[in-house]
């Protein structure tokens, strides 16, 4: 691939599963579930922190603006079997801690992951991570390092903590772009998704990295660009 991108790209938005590391999925999903319901099976059933973080994760899916992701989520799922968000997130703190990194044997580094980074912001691009913000910054910056990006002076990484909703609502996008002070037209969302191709119907331009996870569907806007992180290394 030859071509270079668009001039009017300012800012580089980064999906991260899929995109930036090789991410096991399914494994990382039913493993981080029983882990951090293992993390308070001594006050709580593991079967209904399951069923409670999942009706939680649908709660944060419909939020649209009106609250933070981790308000949403915390409207949900608490209180739990009677205990307090005072008394279970302690827990969790320590759970993101000592056994969240353990879930790092389903994420494998992709070669040019770094590379492409570092010359995303040797050119002067603003570089974000937008990655699905369900899970809290401690998580998704370990996830980061995992990736062997974890060093880099983002212009904003999406959290359960910092956003207003996730992927693949176009909420999520256009405040994004409200963030860091550019227009859809001057952003590149980078990923492997329908859910990251979607920025296209706010005006991104988008760059589609083809992964295990990728699913094409008839209603996916079609990507502006296609390839490989080395591919896009060139482009910029």
């Amino acid at each position: 691939m030859t071509a270079k991108l668009d001039e009017k790209i300012q800012a580089i938005l980064f999906d991260l599963d899929g995109t930036l590391n090789q991410m096991e999925v399914t494994l990382f999903v039913m493993n981080y579930m029983k882990s951090i319901s293992a993390s308070v099976a001594h006050i709580v059933s593991p079967k209904i922190v399951i069923k409670s973080l999942m009706a939680a994760s649908k709660v944060v899916e419909q939020n649209n603006g009106e609250e933070t992701n981790i308000d949403a989520y915390a409207r949900a799922f608490f209180p739990i079997e009677g205990h307090s968000r005072e008394e279970i997130e302690p827990i969790f703190d320590e759970f993101y801690e000592n056994e969240f990194p353990k879930l790092q044997k389903f994420a494998q580094k992709k070669p040019r992951a770094r590379s492409v980074i570092q010359k995303a912001f040797d050119k002067g691009y603003d570089v974000v991570i937008a990655t699905t913000p369900m899970l809290p910054e401690t998580a998704i910056r370990q996830r980061l390092e995992w990736a062997d990006v974890g060093d880099f002076p983002y212009k904003l990484i999406t959290t359960i903590e910092n956003s207003r909703a996730t992927k693949p609502n176009l909420t999520y996008y256009k405040l994004i772009c409200e963030e860091i002070n550019r227009s859809p037209e001057a952003c590149l969302m980078v990923g492997d998704e329908d859910k990251d191709m979607v920025a296209a119907n706010i005006g991104c331009q988008t760059f589609l990295i083809t992964s295990k996870n990728t699913k094409i569907n008839d209603s996916m806007p079609e990507p502006t660009y296609r390839g490989t992180l080395a591919d896009l290394e060139e482009m910029l």
